[in-house]
This record gives structure tokens, C-alpha cells and sequence, in this order.
């Protein structure tokens, strides 16, 4: 064998290490930060938006003629 022969065992071995720690941190990260589920955030957009009241027409000014009703 060649004495100038890479480790592969222990160099993969440290690769998939350090790939299943970040895994586990961004995952505790991102379980912390939130407080809800999947399933629900999935369906957020489906969800109603709060409805608006419409404002009352403004009155007319004095000596003018009333404003015809607008088509809904």
C-alpha cells in the first residue's frame, strides 16, 4: 500500500458527524422558535383574513346636491 493514502473511513466518519450536528441544530433552532405545527402552518393561506368594516360614505357639504347611490 501507498504510505501517502487518505484516511476515508475516519474522514467520512467526521463528514457525517458534523452533517448530523448541524442537522440537530437548526432543527432544536427551528423547534424552539416555533409553536405551531406543520400541518398547520401548511394551511395558513387558506385561512380567513379579519373582515373590514366599510366606512360610511362622508357627508355631503351643505348647498350641494346629494350623491347618487353607487352600483354594488
Amino acid at each position: 500500500m501507498n504510505h501517502f493514502s487518505l484516511p476515508v473511513i475516519p474522514l467520512a466518519v467526521a463528514v457525517s458527524l458534523c452533517l448530523a450536528l448541524t442537522f440537530i441544530v437548526f432543527f432544536l433552532r427551528e423547534h424552539t422558535r416555533r409553536f405551531s405545527n406543520a400541518e398547520r402552518e401548511s394551511l395558513l393561506p387558506l385561512a380567513e383574513e379579519k373582515p373590514r368594516l366599510a366606512r360610511p360614505p362622508a357627508p355631503a357639504p351643505a348647498g350641494s346636491e346629494p350623491r347618487p347611490a353607487r352600483p354594488a
